[in-house]
This record gives C-alpha cells, structure tokens and sequence, in this order.
C-alpha cells in the first residue's frame, strides 16, 4: 500500500507520523509551535547547511564535493570550462565512458572523445575511468558516495542518497560553474518523507517498489524539484544494494534529489569497499517536519511493470495477465496519439498467444538493474533452466568490473551462460538506445531505468517501433524461465538471501582507472579528434526580440529524448553543429529547416543587413509590429530574431544539456511551456541563454506565426510576472507570457547570450586566481 498525505507531516523520533491535518494531535503536543524548529530536523537540512556557502538558507549557494559525467557530456562540459578559464579541475571530478563504450565504426563513433577525457584527467587532475569498466553510477558508489556529502552529475540518474549522499544531476552548464568554483544557486527545497515500513515479499525486488512509487506520484507533481527523504523501520529490512536500486529510480519522479536514513548495513556496504571512514549515522532529528509524506508499506507491494510509454504507467503483472486485451488495446491507443502521422503499424495485441503475452526480449543492465544482488536472484530463478532457441533473449549487463569479478568467482555467471543468458560488460547502452535495440514491433522488458518512446532505438520516422516496458530483474529472469511468457517473481518458490556476501575486488580499477585528482600537470596536451568541436559563437540578447514558432507539440509531456534523440546521435556528442542536425527528430523532423531557416535570417541582420531583404514573411511581419501602439519608430534591424518551440511540458528525462543547446546553436531564443517537467532542463534552456517563457494560456499560435516581446532585457529585471508579448499571425494579438524566479546570475546569463558568453565577459581575474 502507498498512500499520499494531503498536507505536510512531523515525523517523531523517526517512528511516528503525525499528519498536518490532525490538527487536535498537532495542538496537544504542540508542534505547530516547533513547526519552523522542526524544518530543521530533517536529514536534507544538516547537508544542504553543511554545503551551504551563503549566510541565507533561503537561498542557497553550494559547493559540492564531487562530480561527475559521462563521455556523452564531458567533452562539451571541459571545453566549456576552459574556454572560461580553468587551469583545474578544483574537487574531485570523475570522467567515466559508459555511453560511446562500443566504439563501433570509425568516423564519430571511436574513441576520439575518450582520449580527449584522458588527456583532460592528466591536464586538470581528474578521475578517468575507460570503457568496460564501470557505469557512472555504480563506480560513484563503489569509490566515492559517503555519508553527509553532496555529489554532482551530468546525468539525470546521479543519485546515492542509499548512501547518506544527497546526489543531483543536472545539465553541463551548473558543473561548469562547480569547474570555475562558483555555485550551485537554488531557493530552499521542499522535503517530502517517504516512510518505508514492512519487508517485501520473496520476489519482489527494488524495481518493483520504484515503480510502484513512481506510479503514484509523477502524474500529480508530489515531488517535482523536491527532495524524497527515506525513513521508517522498513529501511532495515532493506540491502544497500537493494535500496541503492530504489533510490536511483527517484530520478523517474522528477525530484530534486533524494536522502536515506542510514545504518548498519550502510557502515558495512563501506567498509566492504574499503571506505569506512566515509560513513555517519544519519537520522532525522526526535521531532523532523516535512512538507509531504508518502507512506509505503513494502509487504504489500507485489512485482509491477510499466508499460510503454512512461515510467509511471505501472501496472501489477498480475493484473496485466488478467487483463491483456483491455490494457493492450490502450497501450495501441497511446501509440497512435504519439505517432498520429507515421505509418506504423501497433501491433501489441499480437503478443497475446493462448490468453498469455509473449515476450521477445529481456534486458538487465546498468546503475538500475546491473547491481550484485539482482543478477544473484536472477540466476538463482533462471539455474538449470533454459532461454529457450526461439526469438526470447536475455542479456545482462553487470555494473562494474568488481561485480562482474565477483559473480564469476560465485559461479553465478557460468549458470548464467549455460542457461542461454548473454553477459556482456558494464555498458549503459541498453538505457539509452545503443545496445540491444529490438527488432521492429518487439517487446522487450527491461530492469533499466526508462521506456520512453523511441529511447531504446526504434526509428519511427522510418516507421519502426518497438515496445520497451520496466520490471525487476527477477520477474525478468523468472519470465526467462518460462519460456518468454510474461511471468511474475513471486509465481516461482526460490529461497532467496537477504543480503549476499559480497567481497569488493577493486584491482581491476587500480590497474585500469586513471587518478590524478590533485595532481594537474598544466604542460600536458588535450587531444582532440576531428569531431570534437567548439561552441559556435552566440550573441547577447538585444532589447526586443521576434520568435519564430518553429514546432509546436501538444502531448502532455515532451522528454528530453524527444528534444534531442538518444542513441545513435550520440556520435556527435562533441559537435556541437552536427548533433543539433537531430533536434526533435523523432518529433517534428521539420523543425530543424525551419529553425536553420530563420537563423539565416538573423545572422544576415548581426552582419549589418536588412533581414527583410531575405524573408518576405519576416517583412509581412514588420510591417504589423509597426501598427502596434508605440512601436511605430522601431527598427527591424535593432530587433533580434530567433526560432522558438511550444510545448506544454518539456524536459522530463535526461539531464543532457544538448536537449538545449541543439535549440540554441541553430538560432533558439526561447521555449514557450505551460510548465517545465524539471529543473535541470529549465536551467539547461537558460544556461544556454534562452528564455524560459510560460503562459497560463493556451498556445493561441501556429507554426510559422511570429512572437514579438518588446523591452525584453529592461523585463529580466523586474518581477517578470506578466510580459505582454504579441502574436504576428494574420492577425496582431496580445499575449501574457510570464517567467518564473530566477537568481541573478541567470538573468545576466540570458542577457549574455549564454553561460560561455556570461563567463567570458566576467572579469576571470578572480576565477584564475582560485585555480592557481
């Protein structure tokens, strides 16, 4: 059972919850009295305050302890710093290549940007850890999570919080700013409890309990750019390994960040990988406030899958088996709304055969389903049992290197293998849409962390789509084990372990891992490849801007991977030019002549020419600015002009900053939205120097339409709360567009152009300094 509290909650001595709403039990131990005090009492406090440079908790400024990216973001995110003037990296910072691991072909897909990584580990004093190694996440884990610190990631799914880290990933821009030692700039969270009480069930693992809790909150917004504090008696009954699995699924929530209450078994996961001294109890203090609280109790909890195509789109497997045809038919109904102008034939239903669904593919892999335990259960279902010689496979993907060391050593691999199951090395592929992309009309069940559409590979533009749908690797394997036929844990008698034995081996990271924190040597040389490119040159914003609507997309939610497509666009992962050839690709494959289009316009105008000698809509346009009231005198080449995309809510997903920038560097000015899905994405879009408009209107423009917002830089410095901004279709109409608070150093950013240009034009006397 989970249930949602309306209002906030106490927390007392970590045990008891008395709710905001019973205010005749508040009023009798007087907490409405301690209420301010008890804000204090939560674990989220004591680290943010500890991290904290500021005198104002209000508005925090803070400095993390480490950080961390992946080969899809380090190149651009270095480049960035260096361009600003970094000379090191000032904490520990880890470079792993867990995305462009194949290094397939020649061309962009090699190890040009790897190398590049290398070289920028030996120059500024980084953590380099190649290939095959580890993925991001459970390297962080393995070496560098501890209690009470914070960490920082380029990727969505930074999170340790199991670890008493509170962890966050964020776009490149805000770790640029950790390189330069600025901040990271938030106003106080809000802290929502998550109280864990019971034991799961024999077969039900930490995908399960995620996923049931995803499914209850992400619609509502619960926790958006909140922090999900986990306490309760039912943490005990949990595995490090098996909290580490719920925990880096908060991602899938849209929270801030996430924090645990630790223990015992957190102090032993440490010694275990020789980091003892990283550990501190952490508890909430005897009367702890929150401003929500979700109450899960984990013994009634039962395995679950999400269906295509969301995270929250959690069903039990039971009631799916019972229900087929009837869950199927709106799964196709989705897809049809999704792909409405593809040739694409839905084909779910097909996969029911004699009443039971058939499945084609299972996938257990990276920071989510790569962990020890998971593959342990898995193999333990799956023993001296076969796959099957028919289109169902398995492959898995252990986390690390250590991991995979230690399941040879139990055995567990070599029944694995001999049961049909492919084990491949640490690789983050099958999350994102480079490894083991399935066959047209698949359907593929995955202990990965996403199922958006198109994420795991599928072309729909060339009218290929496949169906990727999240379970626990132990209904994975026991699905496996029943000949592909869609099969709950909890179906098989297995006699699992509470916590595995585990011996951490790191002598595969000691004789492979680069680690030259603290240890720069400026003389030494970054190399680069033929692909690896510089940021093209953005300007400054002028006084009045023109938007060109350049897509429009109404679905509830546009994904990061919507904006700019994972998978195979990650061969220009370093090109800056070459991968904004993909925005919205898998979306509105004519944005991007559109926005090229009106970008030719603009840099016409910086170039000292009259745009409307080069777009006659440009000067249909103008001349309709001119006949608004106080605009008769403004000079169309005084007017910045630029491409600008609606959707209602943008940027659910990935902390990738190219889902912005690919906007910017072909001439985006702003995003127009009802909402931001996250933070990350919306600082992505103003760290790139874009406006980040909303409206509580609907969209009363098209494709093609012009948006005038006149006085726009004198507006980025008042309250912002209602710009009048023009629509220029074949007609003038008045909007109201407005822009949520931003501190300072972001509305200087917009006006800048972007955060390159922002540091640039900073006197980097000081940035220098700090770096010598």
């Amino acid at each position: 059972m989970i249930s949602v509290y309306k209002k906030g909650a106490y927390l007392l001595k970590g045990m008891e919850i008395v709710s905001e709403e019973d205010t005749e039990k508040v009023n009798s131990l007087k907490l409405n009295l301690k209420k301010y005090e008890a804000k204090k009492g939560t674990i989220t406090y004591s680290i943010l305050s500890n991290h904290n440079i500021s005198d104002n908790m209000d508005r925090l400024k803070i400095k993390f302890d480490a950080m961390a990216s992946h080969d899809i973001t380090f190149v651009g995110i270095i480049q960035t710093a260096k361009a600003s003037g970094m000379r090191k990296f000032p904490i520990p910072y880890v470079l792993t290549n867990c995305h462009n691991s194949l290094c397939a072909v020649g061309g962009t897909i090699n190890e040009d940007d790897h190398m590049f990584g290398l070289s920028a580990a030996k120059k500024y004093g980084g953590i380099y850890v190649p290939p095959h190694i580890s993925v991001i996440h459970q390297y962080m884990r393995e070496m560098m999570a501890g209690c009470g610190k914070m960490i920082l990631g380029s990727d969505s799914h930074t999170r340790y919080g199991a670890l008493g880290t509170m962890a966050i990933g964020e776009g490149g821009g805000e770790l640029v700013k950790q390189l330069l030692c600025s901040t990271y700039d938030i106003s106080y969270p809000e802290v929502v409890g998550v109280y864990l009480t019971g034991k799961p069930q024999k077969g039900v693992g930490p995908q399960d309990i995620a996923l049931a809790i995803i499914g209850k909150v992400f619609k509502s917004g619960y926790v958006k750019n909140k922090v999900m504090e986990f306490v309760g008696p039912g943490i005990s009954n949990l595995s490090v390994d098996f909290r580490n699995g719920i925990d880096v699924m908060t991602t899938e929530t849209t929270c801030l960040t996430s924090i645990w209450r630790t223990d015992e078994e957190v102090r032993m996961y440490l010694k275990v990988h020789n980091r003892e001294e990283d550990y501190a109890e952490l508890n909430p203090d005897e009367v702890a406030y929150y401003d929500g609280m979700i109450y899960v109790d984990l013994s009634i909890i039962k395995p679950m899958i999400a269906l295509p195509f969301h995270p929250s789109n959690v069903y039990e497997i039971d009631y799916l088996n019972n229900n087929l045809k009837t869950v199927l038919k709106e799964i196709e109904e989705e897809a049809n709304k999704l792909f409405d102008n593809q040739e694409i034939e839905f084909n779910l239903k097909d996969k029911i055969v004699d009443g039971k669904l058939r499945v084609d593919q299972g996938i257990i892999a990276g920071c989510a389903g790569g962990t020890y335990s998971n593959i342990m259960e898995a193999s333990k279902i799956i023993k001296n049992k076969s796959c099957g010689n028919g289109e169902f496979s398995l492959s898995i993907y252990p986390s690390s290197q250590p991991i995979m060391s230690e399941l040879i050593k139990s055995g567990a691999a070599i029944e694995l293998i001999n049961s049909g199951v492919i084990i491949k090395t640490a690789f983050c592929g099958p999350c994102f849409g480079a490894g083991d992309t399935p066959a047209n009309g698949s359907f593929s069940i995955r202990h990965t962390t996403r199922n958006f559409p198109n994420r795991e590979g599928s072309k729909p533009g060339n009218n290929q789509l496949s169906y990727v749908a999240l379970m626990d690797a132990r209904s994975i394997a026991s699905t496996a084990a029943n000949g592909g036929i869609l099969t709950p844990a909890t179906d098989f008698d297995i006699d699992y372990l509470d916590n595995y034995s585990y011996e951490f081996n790191q002598i595969s990271y000691l004789n492979r891992v680069y680690d030259g924190y603290s240890k720069p040597n400026k003389e030494a040389k970054l190399v680069y490849g033929p692909n690896i490119k510089d940021w093209p040159k953005m300007s400054k914003l002028t006084d009045n801007i023109l938007l060109k609507v350049c897509s429009k997309i109404m679905d509830e939610v546009t994904t990061t991977d919507e904006l700019i497509p994972s998978g195979e666009t990650s061969a220009f992962r370093s090109n800056p030019l070459g991968l904004a050839e993909f925005t919205l690709s898998r979306r509105d494959e004519r944005y991007v002549p559109r926005a090229k289009e009106i970008y030719e316009v603009e840099k016409y105008r910086i170039n000292g020419g009259n745009p409307i000698e080069k777009d006659f809509d440009l000067a249909e346009a103008y001349k309709k600015i001119k006949s608004i009231d106080n605009f008769s005198n403004i000079n169309i080449e005084d007017i910045e002009i630029g491409s600008v995309i609606y959707c209602n809510k943008p940027g659910d997903g990935s902390a990738r900053e190219q889902a912005a920038s690919c906007q910017r560097v072909i001439g985006g000015l702003a995003n127009i939205c009802k909402e931001y899905a996250t933070k990350r994405y919306r600082s992505n879009v103003i760290n790139w120097g874009m406006i980040p408009f909303q409206t509580n209107e609907e969209p009363e423009f098209n494709i093609g339409d012009y948006i005038f917002v006149p006085n726009i830089r004198q507006l980025l410095d008042k309250d912002m709360e209602n710009i009048k901004a023009y629509v220029i279709g074949n007609e003038v109409k008045e909007i109201n567009l407005y822009i949520s608070n931003m501190t300072y150093e972001e509305r200087e950013i917009i006006k800048a152009g972007s955060l390159i240009n922002y540091n640039r034009s900073r006197n980097l006397d000081t940035v220098k300094a700090q770096h010598i």
